[in-house]
């Protein structure tokens, strides 16, 4: 399976940290995508008829297909989103997205330097995170 690129976008909807995989766009392209899939996410969260199991608002986007990619989305308990835009015959990302939180919270949380909700700036999360996207061309 390809993933194309993954984005963390904080809870006001600003880009934090894109990688590009195997498809790259325009330098400002990932602040477009970052910004539009926050607005539909929060949209769709606010007029889903099913609620969530703990009583707010539903858990929003979690899957958009089209015939040329796939969009996985994953949205942690503070907030934060982390996304991946996938080839359209990828399945089973959901595992990956909660392996990327891993490594959110391992090298990026746990850095005593990171401001919360500022662009990561981690060589460490980057070798890693590359090493996950590298490990699923496989699958």
């Amino acid at each position: 399976m390809i993933i194309y690129s993954v984005y963390i976008i904080n809870k006001a909807g600003g880009v934090i940290y894109h990688q590009k995989g195997e498809k790259s766009g325009k330098s400002n392209d990932y602040l477009r995508y970052g910004s539009i899939f926050h607005g539909l996410y929060t949209i769709s969260s606010q007029l889903s008829p099913v609620p969530s199991p703990s009583g707010g608002n539903s858990s929003g986007i979690q899957l958009l297909q089209t015939d040329t990619f796939r969009l996985f989305a994953y949205q942690i308990p503070t907030g934060v989103k982390i996304y991946a835009i996938t080839e359209p015959t990828a399945n089973g990302i959901d595992a990956i997205l909660k392996q990327v939180y891993v490594l959110y919270t391992d090298f990026v949380l746990k850095n005593p330097f990171y401001i919360i909700e500022q662009p990561i700036r981690c060589e460490q999360f980057d070798i890693a995170l590359e090493k996950l996207i590298n490990s699923t061309l496989s699958l």
